[in-house]
């Protein structure tokens, strides 16, 4: 775990370096990445290679579902989540890794670089954080009244208002990237819905983060949301303090 730590934190770090130094090139699918992103991902890259488990990275070549549906367990990464944010100068990027065992995610390490900040949540052991080497145990609080929704700054989706509107009253936070999961997880805020696209290594590292807490993740069929599956795409999904907040 400690060689896992020092790699994300090394990555984060990296990435921190090049914040208002470098400008984003456009991948294939439309999203931004950097050399920050690149950077990033070879630092965690020569850290997990000889975990013995195999490697999804967002920044790596996508390995086919034909040899992806034999992995049991394997590694997900996202180098650098919140491009965007990252790009305009805001702290709310994160370094996320996430271990996946069948469909769930049962280890998740969320590093801010810009704050120091360290999110691990691990199944069956809970969650704390670790702000500049001193750890605190974190847990939902879903009796926020009224409940702090959060939501994407950098995506706002157009069902969010209807949504809102069945939740009733309610404070709305906008934060980037995954520490919209984290919110929850610490038990600042207790909503969180996604109806615009995201991908798996997008939100992985951070659900463990949060389940290890005492949250969910659910599709919007209800389902937990799961990553044993050929599409990298996510579907909208509601992360929560708890399903009896859910309208």
């Amino acid at each position: 775990m400690q060689a896992l730590i020092d790699a994300v934190k090394a990555a984060g770090i990296k990435a921190l370096s090049f914040q208002g130094k470098v400008e984003a090139e456009d991948k294939s699918d439309g999203s931004p990445v950097t050399l920050a992103d690149k950077a990033a991902h070879d630092i965690l890259m020569a850290a997990l290679k000889d975990s013995g488990y195999p490697v999804l990275s967002e920044e790596g070549s996508h390995t086919p579902w034909s040899e992806r549906q034999h992995w049991q367990t394997f590694w997900l990464v996202d180098p650098l989540d919140g491009t965007k944010e990252f790009l305009a100068g805001r702290p709310d990027f994160t370094i996320n890794v996430a271990l996946i065992k069948g469909s769930e995610p049962v280890l998740g390490l969320v590093y801010v670089p810009a704050t120091d900040h360290l999110y691990v949540g691990e199944k069956g052991k809970g969650a704390y954080l670790d702000v500049a080497g001193q750890r605190r145990v974190i847990s939902v609080n879903p009796d926020g009244k009224p409940p702090v929704v959060v939501a994407s700054r950098s995506h706002p989706a157009p069902e969010l208002a209807d949504w809102l509107d069945k939740v009733g009253e309610h404070n709305l936070l906008n934060r980037g990237s995954s520490l919209k999961f984290c919110a929850i997880a610490e038990g600042s805020a207790q909503l969180y819905p996604r109806f615009n696209p995201t991908m798996m290594w997008d939100t992985a590292a951070a659900q463990a983060v949060l389940e290890a807490a005492g949250g969910q993740v659910l599709t919007l069929d209800g389902a937990p949301l799961g990553y044993r599956r050929e599409n990298l795409r996510n579907g909208g999904f509601i992360a929560t303090a708890s399903v009896s907040l859910l309208p």
